[in-house]
Formats: C-alpha cells, structure tokens, sequence
C-alpha cells in the first residue's frame, strides 16, 4: 500500500525539496481540484489532515502545510 510516508520518499528521493512538494500540490490543487482529493484519500491521509492540506494548496493561509 503506498502511504503518505512513501510518497514522500519517494519525491524526496526523485529530488523534490519541501518547497518543490508544496508547488507540486498547489498545481494539482489548481488543475485538478477532485483527483487531487483522491490521491490525498488514496494516501490514507486522515480528513482533517487532508482538508489542511487542500486549504494551503489554494493558498489559504488558515492550513499550514501538512505533506
């Protein structure tokens, strides 16, 4: 099962810095609002998790970074 730890491994390991993480959601968020909600919920991410996760991705300063 692939796993919010694992994929952050995985980006880590591919190069992708905190920032880089970050600019990476935020595009998904932008370009596709609903298949970024199912790979977060295919991450196993709680929903509370997930919403703040979604709030900073649109720039909402209210969700602090949680990926």
């Amino acid at each position: 099962m692939v796993t919010k730890e694992k994929w952050v491994a995985i980006m880590k390991a591919a190069g992708f810095s905190e920032d880089d993480m970050r600019r990476w959601h935020a595009e998904f968020e932008k370009g596709a609002p609903d298949e970024h909600q199912e790979f977060l919920e295919f991450l196993h991410i709680p929903p509370d998790e997930l919403s703040r996760i979604r709030a900073w991705s649109r720039g909402d300063n209210s969700g602090r970074h949680g990926a």
